[in-house]
């Protein structure tokens, strides 16, 4: 029992320690004028935005820094998902990096691939489908109120 003891001590204190040290570091490149975060450490699962259905992948950056005035997310669109058709209140950008998907802008149709930028305006509506068998994969920005 002693030995498990201790080593349950050193294991929190060590947890406890590398925890204060990322939260130092985090809080330096703050200081610097800067955020660095990993795609690795702010990926969820989530149901199609919108009432899109399916299961997503999102990746949603910098949402602890409370004064950021940019949302900054990829999302993924497994097969059978979607971002549910919504009216757009600013501007905002979709960058397809994989897969295919089809997007439906304002009651027109259209196919987006790799490597196609859309932009919405204000007061546009729109939503997107993933289609195929592989992931629709995109970038996502638009300014926060």
């Amino acid at each position: 029992m002693n030995r498990n003891f201790f080593l349950i001590v050193i294991t929190i204190t060590f947890s406890a320690f590398v925890l204060l040290l990322s939260n130092a570091f985090a809080h330096q490149s703050q200081q610097k004028g800067y955020i660095l975060e990993h795609e690795k450490d702010v990926i969820k699962k989530e149901p199609g935005p919108h009432d899109g259905g399916g299961t997503t992948t999102v990746n949603n950056f910098f949402v602890k820094d409370k004064n950021v005035k940019v949302a900054f997310r990829k999302r993924a669109l497994h097969p059978g998902s979607s971002i549910g058709y919504h009216l757009q209140k600013e501007e905002e950008v979709y960058y397809i990096l994989s897969g295919t998907g089809e997007m439906n802008m304002n009651g027109e149709t259209f196919t987006v691939q790799a490597g196609d930028a859309i932009l919405t305006h204000p007061g546009s509506s729109h939503g997107l489908k993933q289609e195929g068998k592989e992931d629709l994969v995109l970038i996502i920005t638009y300014r926060l109120p």
